[in-house]
């Protein structure tokens, strides 16, 4: 557990970002849970249960959370999306930022509405790629599934234009019960980013809950 990369999870009191914390909390990961305030952020990480032997997860502003951490993962809603990206760039320098963001505009959440620059994933690109190593992924997981136990039948697909960069997130995505699967350069992450309302619509029409995608044809 000495080795595992210290992971933030900024808006971490989230649906999504709690049921990340969860998961990495419970696989011995060290997890500092990032909000706007200091103060309920550590709330959220005192509901948190580590691993045995595992570190206990802290919890810290936003901007503090980012400056402490070696991967820095936002759940944030797209409406915040620009204001964080702005707030943590000077601290992300060489970190690996895993945007989970999705570009859902209400009320029409179930509709697909991608952004010109193509996806939230390229603006955060855009924004902080000189600094940091961006990735986008968990755009098609629900969090009421990562807030249950046990495996999830659900893959993430990985994208961002530095290969060990997608490695490195997939190898952090099959200890909290899911299967990443590399889905290639940053700009690839309109597809994922999509899929989200599709899946919305999916959940409505079908009368389901946290309908997921899996990919076929590869072994593992």
């Amino acid at each position: 557990m000495e080795n595992q990369p210290k992971i933030a999870i900024l808006g971490g009191t989230g649906a999504l970002g709690s049921g990340l914390a969860k998961r990495w909390v419970q696989a011995g990961f060290p997890v500092i849970v990032g909000s706007r305030t200091a103060e309920k952020a550590q709330e959220a990480a005192n509901a948190l249960t580590p691993a045995a032997g595992g570190p206990a997860p802290t919890g810290m502003s936003n901007y503090d959370a980012a400056k402490a951490a070696d991967v820095v993962v936002l759940t944030v809603p797209f409406s915040n999306h620009d204001a964080i990206l702005d707030e943590i760039k000077d601290v992300v320098e060489g970190k690996i930022v895993v945007d989970a963001v999705v570009p859902l505009v209400p009320p029409k959440v179930a509709v697909v509405q991608l952004p010109p620059e193509g996806s939230a994933g390229m603006i955060a690109h855009n924004k902080i790629g000189d600094k940091a190593r961006v990735v986008s992924a968990f755009q098609n997981v629900g969090a009421n599934k990562l807030q249950a136990e046990g495996p999830i039948a659900c893959d993430i697909l990985v994208t961002g234009n530095d290969v060990e960069s997608r490695k490195t997130v997939i190898s952090l995505i099959e200890p909290i019960g899911m299967r990443g699967i590399d889905a290639g350069a940053i700009a690839n992450a309109a597809a994922a980013e999509a899929m989200t309302s599709l899946l919305i619509g999916i959940n409505k029409r079908y009368k389901v809950d946290c309908a997921g995608i899996q990919i076929t044809g590869i072994n593992g």
